[in-house]
């Protein structure tokens, strides 16, 4: 059913720009490997008009994730890991005022965003719903006409492309399968976070992967962070109120803090109640997805639209567990991306495709095995985690309001969060040798229930709480 990729730490969790890595890193992606794919073919500079065609669930919710702009600035050569998000809106702006678009910064062609970002609303092409075709004209030459598809998690195809995540290696330790991750811990007696890094050695050396994954990291608590300390409302029309920054007011009742280690630290002086450290982890989770939804850097985790859960997590662990630790956060992130690869490997992490158990199910079974593997769980404990929080999300459906990922989606990562949390504490309190599921079973459970989902419930906007919910009443 699946061709087998070898998929790195650094292709699960990539930094970015909200809302969505389906809908908005992925046509970024994509259209800035168009425009540099034209000018290694010496085509750029003959340019004289670019058109872009969005199909499907791009088409349908674009607006809403931002997918037309994340195409122009792709075109422009901008990137989404260094892009200043604070001047997105003048940027484009920009754009519509001058009516030319800047091809890799460097040429200029006329680009009228209402008429060369094609919304094909009723065509939806067979390999993926995600689709987008890239239109060129120029002097002296034939029309070029390229067609990627963004496949979730910010990962991008073009049309007759094999899959290949990172670049096509031999890895010491392949793994397809839940099944051959414990066969190589059992085999190895290496735990799955040093599989993990054994096989990313591959790639590069154990200090820059371990620099990455802490740069992860960095981006992580840095979107946490801000998203507790910034008010107002959300962009898109719907006036959903941020609350992130008035559930971190609340339960600090005053407490004075500097900085981020300042604010770990007044937040353990709160204590470690049930209820207070449930508030916490809902708080971490909506501050992440708010700065998703404002189109802020976020790292997919394994998707922008489950940004949250991941980090909230971790967060937590860090927060109320004594984890501060570059080991242990090291450990948890490379748990984490294992198990989404899997789900990868063996189903999908697209909405689009599986509905929001794609998104928030394997976000937060990934979660649960970070977690699990981190409090000292066995690898066969940090699989059963990992199956219990999938197994709890099945059949979920993406019905965004509006096309917005904010109504249930930012809901949804506190959520995700707390099933993680959940899973974990069951897992490690149990015996895996008599569970009735496997990590496996659950994964293909997963697929089987994706097909079988109706297209309206996949990031389409056209069923659910999408067509439920009058815009002007507060859901959210």
């Amino acid at each position: 059913m699946k061709t087998r990729e070898a998929i790195s730490v650094f292709d699960m969790f990539k930094i970015g720009v909200g809302p969505s890595s389906s809908h908005t890193l992925g046509p970024w992606r994509a259209a800035q490997r168009f425009a540099l794919e034209m000018d290694r073919r010496g085509l750029l500079e003959k340019a004289r008009r670019v058109q872009v065609l969005l199909y499907g669930s791009l088409a349908k919710t674009g607006r809403g994730h931002g997918t037309d702009i994340a195409v122009m600035l792709g075109l422009a050569g901008e990137d989404p890991v260094t892009f200043d998000t604070a001047s997105i809106d003048t940027y484009v702006a920009t754009i519509q005022q001058r009516q030319q678009l800047r091809l890799l910064g460097r040429h200029n062609v006329p680009f009228d965003p209402a008429t060369d970002i094609v919304f094909l609303y009723s065509e939806t092409l067979p390999f993926h719903p995600n689709a987008l075709t890239f239109l060129l004209e120029g002097e002296g030459m034939d029309s070029v006409a390229e067609t990627y598809y963004s496949i979730g998690g910010g990962f991008i195809q073009q049309e007759g492309e094999l899959p290949g995540g990172s670049a096509v290696v031999q890895l010491p330790f392949p793994i397809d399968h839940a099944g051959d991750l414990l066969h190589w811990c059992m085999k190895t007696g290496l735990s799955i976070s040093e599989v993990v890094m054994e096989n990313e050695h591959t790639w590069r050396p154990e200090t820059e992967t371990r620099d990455g994954v802490l740069n992860i990291w960095r981006v992580m608590r840095e979107c946490i962070y801000r998203g507790c300390h910034t008010q107002g409302s959300l962009p898109g029309g719907l006036q959903v109120k941020r609350r992130a920054s008035g559930l971190n007011h609340h339960l600090l009742k005053g407490r004075a803090y500097d900085g981020f280690e300042g604010w770990l630290e007044a937040i353990r002086a709160g204590g470690a109640s049930f209820q207070y450290t449930l508030d916490w982890v809902s708080c971490f989770a909506l501050a992440v997805n708010e700065e998703n939804a404002s189109f802020g850097r976020v790292v997919t985790a394994p998707t922008n639209g489950a940004a949250g859960v991941i980090p909230a997590v971790l967060q937590y662990y860090v927060t109320f567990c004594d984890g501060y630790k570059d080991d242990k956060i090291m450990t948890f992130l490379l748990t984490a991306s294992e198990i989404g690869s899997i789900f990868k490997k063996g189903a999908t992490i697209s909405a689009a495709m599986g509905g929001c158990q794609a998104e928030i199910g394997v976000s937060s079974a990934m979660a649960a095995a970070g977690l699990t593997e981190v409090m000292g769980g066995t690898q066969r404990q940090v699989m059963m985690a990992a199956e219990i929080a999938m197994e709890h999300h099945l059949g979920l459906t993406c019905d965004p309001i509006a096309g917005l990922v904010q109504i249930p989606c930012i809901e949804r990562n506190t959520m995700g969060a707390i099933k993680a949390i959940t899973a974990s504490q069951l897992a490690l309190q149990s015996a895996p040798d008599y569970a009735k599921v496997s990590l496996d079973a659950v994964v293909k459970t997963m697929w089987d229930t994706a097909l079988d989902m109706n297209t309206k419930y996949k990031e389409t906007a056209d069923g659910g709480l999408a067509v439920n919910i009058p815009l002007s009443l507060p859901e959210c």
